[in-house]
């Protein structure tokens, strides 16, 4: 590879949107690094000082990273890395051949008969190798001192798959590094891969069943998959031959068969050869520990009330109805721990199915993994640590020799891992794929899928099944991945001043606010109430409207319910504001109803903005009307108010029972969204190279799985379209119709002295 080449993938590994890993500095200071490493205190296992978690079993700690928003310390690198060539660019991952004197030995008990000379020569070797297996290895990359873990290692040098023996990849690196620190994590369940095709995950995950089982006593390891013939296709194809073809001091004394159909059962796991104990032939051992690996079919509560020490779980975004993934875990995961204490790892991994098919459930599995949304036992919702790895990472044709990707075309032809010669980027093929797939929505989207680049393409839905314009939801949620969305969207809450009610709103940003805020409006359009003979009035309301889906019920049993929701948008004007935007997003449940009913006052009032909300639940309305603010709350813009009923008179809103209003709501979206959302290559409304602006991701999420005849689940498709709504209400004024009575005036003849009525 060409130096400068080099350099340019180098940061392109640690700078921007390709990063998947960042190497974190002075996270600890220099001087308790220093002190700790001297006495070799760093313990393995999650460090709750420095909030981090140690993968390193010497009791010393060097680069310390930051993957996928956990903070991992490594090794500290020895003084001298296994150099086999002398030149950088010659150095790279070489697996070590088995050196053919121990290759004839096929079983510990050869072992045992071998003559003293034998062993002699040969233990010190096999020491190493069980210290690798335990601590990680390290070796020169391209002039880099690279560490991997004993999980990747074994992976690496022992696991023999489809095409022989891995090949490095950084990426799985990166991925076994991760699932290091989940094992080492207490906290942890186990993690939940997002990945693109053919990345390799059920042969590591195979490797790391036989990994796991051959060294443990009285336990349990599983695999589960999309169907039962899968996994016991993984189970036969991946993890027996892995297992059949480990040396023998990693091999453990079986029962049964050699290749099984079933189960895998260890009588004696792998014990560690040493000088001290190389001689030792005790009989008594050989005795049943039952450990064993096996594999179940495909249902929901499979291993119900087993306890498992390590699940493989693939394919897991592909099971569909009536198999449902998220029921699954919640049963899986209770197989792994004792009470309180966790004593299993999950390796959970897949691509996505289409949402409708499996993969809605492992996306919803997939969030309640993410690392910055934790309990106050420090456990994510599901208990999993989720990891995403682009596909421009982990594409096969696209790695060098060195194992790392070639993202962009090289002025000249790179060495690959495979032997070839790479004389294409990574994400050009990907660009130029999606380039000749844009005509055909379904075929694009499967592409997205298959090679994610962001995790919204991991998740790309059927465009069929949407009853908006797909093509461009996924247009604009693309171009807000590329955006550093703290540039753009701040988080935060509002609050009153002071703490006293009904006078100024004051907005504070907050990392963990409700509210997500484009646009704040300048100090003099801020609170701009008018108030007339006791009742407040909205002074913005020629710049926009809020949209409410609100609820009245406090909790409901099992603590399920769906959000209140609250969108901000703008229409045409001439002021100093954005125009036709949204600009405001809340979606959550609080505590109470009314902590929503205050916050979304609050926000009225801070933007001085009217509000239509479904009136179907009132105790909004009711709030907002007791407080002196009924002038806020939008009639339904469909009836003229002389036709309002009682009700709708004394507080506003809007039903969502009606099915004209339905039609009407759904229409406000699509039309919304063809005019501004994505790009508009006819240049029908804007420029064709304009992208529209909606920064709220979840929004167009929501819009993209929009289902009229169900509307209850999508909270924030009800909010903004209301918001469109009112925006638009004159669209939605009833006609006057034209009187038809007629009246006849009398006329009369004037000729003449008399008038005379002419009949």
């Amino acid at each position: 590879m060409v130096l400068s080449e080099q350099i340019q993938n180098k940061d392109l590994q640690n700078e921007g949107q390709n990063s998947i890993y960042r190497v974190v500095k002075d996270y600890v200071s220099k001087v308790a690094l220093s002190n700790k490493n001297s006495v070799r205190s760093w313990k393995y296992g999650y460090n709750e000082q420095y909030d981090m978690v140690i993968i390193s079993k010497t009791g010393q700690i060097g680069d310390i990273i930051n993957i996928s928003g956990l903070h991992i310390a490594l090794p500290l690198a020895p003084k001298e890395c296994l150099q086999r060539h002398t030149k950088a660019c010659e150095q790279y991952w070489e697996r070590e051949a088995t050196p053919k004197e121990l290759d004839m030995v096929q079983s510990i008990f050869q072992w045992n008969d071998m003559p003293s000379e034998f062993k002699d020569g040969w233990v010190d070797y096999i020491e190493q190798q069980f210290d690798y297996r335990e601590q990680g290895y390290w070796f020169m990359n391209n002039g880099i001192p690279t560490y991997i873990t004993g999980s990747h290692w074994m992976y690496l040098q022992w696991s023999s798959i489809d095409i022989g023996y891995p090949d490095y990849r950084e990426a799985n690196r990166i991925f076994f590094i991760f699932w290091e620190a989940c094992k080492a994590d207490p906290r942890c369940f186990g993690m939940i891969y997002l990945k693109i095709r053919r990345s390799g995950f059920s042969f590591m995950s195979s490797s790391e069943c036989v990994n796991i089982g051959t060294l443990a006593k009285d336990a349990r390891v599983g695999i589960l998959s999309k169907t039962g013939a899968d996994a016991k296709k993984m189970f036969t194809d991946k993890v027996v031959p892995i297992n059949s073809r480990l040396p023998f001091f990693f091999k453990p004394v079986m029962d049964g068969m050699d290749k099984p159909k079933t189960e895998l059962a260890y009588r004696v796991p792998a014990s560690k050869i040493t000088k001290k104990n190389m001689y030792d032939v005790d009989s008594q051992e050989v005795k049943g520990l039952d450990t064993t690996i096996d594999w179940k079919n495909t249902e929901e509560n499979s291993y119900d009330g087993e306890k498992l020490l390590f699940l493989a779980h693939d394919e897991s975004a592909k099971w569909v109805k009536p198999n449902n993934i998220l029921n699954n875990w919640r049963v899986t995961k209770t197989c792994l721990r004792v009470g309180s204490k966790i004593i299993g790892k999950c390796m959970m991994g897949s691509t996505s199915n289409a949402l409708s098919k499996g993969g809605d459930n492992y996306k919803k599995l997939y969030e309640d993994s993410r690392l910055d949304s934790r309990n106050a036992n420090g456990q994510t919702k599901s208990g999993m640590y989720a990891l995403f790895v682009p596909m421009e990472w982990n594409m096969e044709g696209f790695i060098d020799i060195h194992g790392m990707p070639v993202f962009r075309k090289p002025s000249s032809p790179v060495r690959g891992v495979d032997g070839n010669d790479i004389i294409n980027g990574a994400i050009d093929y990907w660009e130029a794929e999606v380039d000749s797939l844009k005509s055909d929505s379904d075929a694009l989207n499967e592409f997205y899928r298959q090679f994610p680049r962001t995790e919204s393409h991991a998740f790309r839905d059927e465009s069929k099944s949407s009853l908006f314009n797909l093509t461009k939801i996924y247009q604009q949620i693309d171009y807000n991945d590329s955006l550093i969305k703290e540039h753009h969207i701040t988080r935060g809450g509002f609050h009153w001043r002071d703490g006293e009610k009904d006078s100024k709103v004051v907005w504070t940003p907050d990392n963990k606010g409700r509210f997500l805020l484009s646009w704040i409006p300048n100090s003099n359009l801020q609170n701009n109430i008018i108030t007339r003979n006791g009742v407040k009035y909205p002074g913005n309301e020629h710049l926009g409207t809020f949209g409410c889906d609100s609820y009245d019920i406090s909790a409901v049993v099992g603590g399920r319910g769906s959000n209140g929701s609250l969108h901000g948008m703008t229409k045409y004007h001439m002021d100093e504001a954005p125009v036709n935007q949204f600009f405001l997003e809340y979606i959550a449940r609080p505590q109470t109803a009314e902590i929503f009913f205050e916050e979304v006052l609050m926000a009225c009032v801070f933007y001085g903005m009217p509000i239509l909300v479904e009136n179907n639940k009132p105790r909004l309305l009711y709030h907002l009307k007791n407080r002196g603010y009924r002038a806020f709350c939008v009639n339904r813009p469909d009836k003229q108010y002389a036709k309002l009923t009682k009700t709708e008179r004394e507080l506003g809103g809007i039903p969502n029972s009606s099915e004209d209003i339905k039609q009407a709501h759904a229409s406000a979206i699509e039309s919304y969204i063809e005019k501004f959302i994505g790009m508009d290559l006819a240049g029908n409304y804007r420029d064709s190279d304009e992208m529209g602006t909606m920064p709220f991701t979840r929004t167009l999420e929501d819009w993209a799985k929009f289902d009229i005849n169900d509307r209850t689940k999508f909270d924030a498709s009800i909010s903004s379209g209301l918001a469109i709504m009112a925006n638009q209400k004159h669209v939605y004024l009833p006609e006057k119709k034209e009187s038809k009575i007629s009246i006849n005036f009398a006329r009369y003849t004037n000729s003449g002295n008399t008038s005379q009525l002419i009949r």
